[in-house]
């Protein structure tokens, strides 16, 4: 499936990017190329192919979500720029 150069310009507008013109043309080709192979794709025959979203099974790999020990005050508040007295200052975000 042939890329025409406009194309190619109109793609290059939205994404907001400048080619020259040597560009505009390698660039045609390529995109050309790349359609060519999901032609070839497309013709391939997937009927005793289960359908899947991935490729790879997927494992969760996180630890169990199991309660632990915490910082006391003092130990978090360390290296708070600003403090008053146990709590963190931070400034005021909004408007009264």
């Amino acid at each position: 499936m042939p890329i025409e150069e406009s194309q190619v310009k109109h793609i290059a507008s939205l994404a907001r990017i400048s080619l020259s013109e040597t560009e505009i043309e390698s660039f045609a080709q390529q995109l050309s190329d790349i359609l060519d192979q999901f032609e070839v794709l497309q013709n391939l025959d997937t009927t005793n192919v289960a359908p899947t979203a991935h490729v790879a099974g997927l494992d969760n790999v996180l630890r169990d979500d199991e309660p632990g020990t915490s910082l006391d005050s003092e130990r978090s508040l360390l290296n708070a720029p600003q403090r008053r007295g146990d709590l963190f200052q931070v400034r005021a975000v909004l408007d009264e």
